[in-house]
């Protein structure tokens, strides 16, 4: 896996992710003692309100800078929006007010909206071949879970010798060493497109995605896989404190034995993945969520909340978890030619968030009214409800090549210059603006 570290190009942008997502579980950290400073008991509210932005301000801002990202040198936006995040960073110990907080967490969020996508779909064009590709995506799902360990470790130092608000100087650091890293080295330029209009910009990633079986169904197993995260995420603290009676450093354990499950499955997936196709693997993690969270019920509607059950669950979602996200931006990469990458993942990173944004609160609200026996059943109901949906919306052949006709092409066009009825495996763009509804030729799965 460590041998895509190889090419420095790569090399010094997943070093510029590692110490980005670094400054950005600081910042998580200091956003929760900031809030607590500034209302008090009402930090819970704040801090909801928070995370609320942050998910509209993915939603709404991701398709609308996948959609000019193109027009911009990759290596100028990436790091123009990583000085923008540092600056917003550099404000935020010095606020006063919580509606002051709520703007620069907007602008903030905002502007990882724009990047993240950008940076993802620049990582193919960097790595062409898939395994290079697939070890590349898991190192990535790896620099998530490992900053979920450090994050917390490092901040807890900090905290020993400064104030919560030194946090946030942590948090430039970390943006302004991504900047740094990301000017150190040549991007590809941005492919030339043709001409479109606004609308047409802002919404052809919407359209390819949601035009495309692979990625409706991706888009169903991400329903899932925030279904399970959500319950990890959201309610650990709630079983950890309140219904085992443990402490912090317990909470700190279960989070980090749902990160280590997700790092494991991280670990495995590239040899997994270089002889078995993309659908079943995430399949079967998606279907290890729904086990899990149908156990976890039982468990605790039997015997109620215990220690051990409770940290193998976790430790399985992280499993199930990471073999779902990791594959999917081979998903991604194949499903857009270059030059429409950057909206497609802007689509899916816009797209993933809106499921987080529903099972986000409904996992807490449940928690708070019906206790954990039926928030996990719930949850699994939901979980499967995405098996269910991705398995019917993602056809098993729907990745070979693909007979289908032209008609409405002159036989003198390139496109066809094989004939107006040819094969090869489908991409939505302007010659396909449809799946077409023939007959695969080539049922291997893409």
């Amino acid at each position: 896996m460590l041998s895509v570290l190889a090419d420095r190009t790569y090399r010094h942008l997943f070093l510029a992710q590692l110490v980005a997502l670094l400054g950005t579980g600081l910042a998580t950290i200091a956003l929760g003692l900031l809030a607590y400073d500034l209302s008090g008991e009402r930090a819970g509210l704040v801090l909801g309100t928070i995370f609320t932005i942050k998910m509209v301000a993915y939603v709404g801002i991701a398709p609308i800078a996948g959609a000019f990202a193109n027009r911009w040198p990759r290596r100028t936006m990436l790091v123009s929006l990583d000085l923008v995040r540092a600056v917003v960073a550099l404000c935020l110990p010095f606020v006063s007010e919580v509606w002051q907080v709520y703007v620069l967490i907007f602008v903030l969020q905002s502007a990882s909206a724009a990047f993240t996508p950008t940076f993802q779909a620049t990582i193919p064009d960097i790595l062409p071949e898939e395994d290079r590709y697939t070890r590349a995506l898991s190192l990535s799902r790896l620099a998530y879970d490992l900053e979920n360990i450090i994050s917390p470790l490092l901040a807890a130092i900090l905290l020993t010798f400064v104030s919560f608000n030194a946090l946030f100087f942590g948090t430039v650091i970390g943006f302004a060493g991504s900047a740094l890293l990301v000017v150190s080295v040549l991007l590809p330029s941005p492919k030339p497109t043709e001409p479109r209009g606004i609308y047409d910009r802002t919404t052809r990633g919407m359209r390819i995605y949601l035009a495309t079986p692979r990625l409706r169904g991706l888009l169903s197993l991400n329903f899932a896989a925030a279904a399970a995260g959500a319950m990890v995420l959201v309610n650990t603290v709630v079983l950890v404190r309140s219904d085992l009676g443990l402490g912090d450093t317990q909470v700190v354990i279960a989070l980090g034995v749902f990160g280590g499950g997700s790092m494991l499955a991280a670990l495995v997936l590239p040899r997994l993945l270089d002889n078995q196709p993309d659908r079943p693997v995430m399949i079967c993690g998606a279907l290890v969520l729904v086990t899990a969270l149908l156990a976890l019920s039982l468990m605790a509607l039997v015997y109620e909340t215990q220690w051990i059950p409770l940290l193998a669950g976790w430790f399985i979602i992280g499993i199930g978890y990471s073999a779902i996200l990791t594959p999917s931006g081979r998903l991604l990469k194949r499903s857009a030619h270059a030059e429409d990458r950057p909206a497609v993942y802007a689509a899916q990173f816009a797209l993933s968030h809106v499921c987080w944004l529903v099972t986000y609160p409904l996992a807490g609200w449940l928690m708070t009214v019906s206790g954990p026996t039926v928030t996990f059943a719930v949850l699994a109901v939901l979980a499967g409800a995405g098996v269910v949906c991705g398995i019917a919306l993602w056809p098993q052949e729907s990745g070979g090549p693909v007979t289908h006709s032209h008609d409405d092409l002159p036989k003198d066009h390139p496109h066809v210059q094989d004939g107006q009825t040819h094969s090869h495996p489908i991409v939505i763009d302007d010659y396909h603006p449809h799946w077409p509804r023939m007959r695969e030729v080539d049922s291997r799965i893409g």
